[in-house]
């Protein structure tokens, strides 16, 4: 799945976020917890240095609570890192990440001056509900659309906190593979700009093997299907979605399985694991080592052929 999405705000966010960090004691990221890793920009750690960062796992009522659980000792093990798990069905978690702020900063712990936090998160994290909700007020705009806030922004809050807002924004390579996947699963990237039925095919085929129980169970299914293409077929029977001659209407069955996974009424999924994770990557480090050997023993063979 090829997905093309680095809107030129996007690129203006990168360039403000490095300008601003000199001035910040401290990052909050921002991370959907039932993709905590795909949601987490890689470019954050180089971009905060030694700074302290809190990793808020939001929309963890939608969530794996036992995934979450391992993702927050995962994530933990990290240099100057802290992760709470957060649900805006319950506001006061939000606003342990001002206490964490002064904890991770023991210098000001005590003191009057302000602490400058900078707050980041790719689109549709639920980066600016969690702004107003630390700010007690409407400040950010929100939307179920990715790439709502546009521009940068500093709110004062509570504890002597001033807060830096940043436009949300995806880098510009989404790999390996299966982490655009998940993007778009959870709705991280615009359905305009993917392939629906191939997204919805790759969160059939996940929940077959992670999650069988929850799709026998939500689609009333009497045996579970052996592939993909036959549960899709499946909730087609199930839901009326078929086309003349019984064949199921794919792309309809798509956004049943892809809204209802989105909204939580398939139940508390998360879609990676720390162990799965760690795999893939070994598996992109060995794909990236082969192909630079590659190109190197290219250039080798040009030179020798001259």
């Amino acid at each position: 799945m090829a997905i093309n999405w680095f809107p030129g705000h996007m690129h203006k966010a990168r360039k403000e976020i490095r300008e601003v960090m000199p001035q910040i004691d401290i990052v909050i990221e921002v991370l959907d917890a039932r993709i905590p890793f795909s949601s987490e920009n890689p470019l954050t750690d180089a971009l905060r240095g030694e700074k302290p960062c809190i990793k808020v796992l939001n929309k963890s009522d939608l969530a794996d609570p036992a995934l979450t659980e391992r993702w927050v000792n995962h994530l933990e093990k990290s240099r100057n890192v802290k992760a709470i798990p957060v649900t805006m069905e319950h506001p006061g978690q939000a606003k342990h990440v001002l206490e964490l702020c002064r904890q991770m900063l023991p210098n000001k712990i005590d003191s009057t001056r302000v602490v400058r936090a900078l707050i980041m998160g790719i689109p549709n994290v639920g980066k600016s509900t969690i702004i107003n909700t630390l700010a007690g007020r409407t400040i950010a705009k929100t939307g179920n659309e990715p790439a709502v806030t546009k521009r940068q922004q500093r709110i004062k809050l509570e504890h002597g906190i001033e807060l830096s807002d940043t436009p949300g924004f995806l880098w510009p390579k989404l790999e390996p593979e299966s982490c655009g996947y998940r993007l778009a699963v959870t709705g991280a990237v615009k359905d305009t700009a993917i392939e629906y039925e191939d997204v919805a095919f790759f969160a059939a085929e996940f929940l077959l093997e992670a999650y069988p129980d929850t799709l026998m169970e939500r689609f009333e299914l009497e045996s579970l299907p052996k592939s993909d293409i036959e549960l899709m077929e499946a909730i087609g029977r199930q839901r009326g979605c078929l086309r003349p001659g019984g064949v199921a209407n794919l792309h309809k069955v798509s956004e049943i399985l892809l809204n209802e996974l989105r909204s939580g009424k398939l139940g508390r999924l998360t879609l990676e694991s720390p162990e799965v994770v760690e795999k893939e990557q070994i598996i992109l480090a060995a794909d990236r080592a082969a192909k630079k050997a590659a190109k190197d023993e290219r250039k080798k063979s040009w030179k020798q052929s001259r």
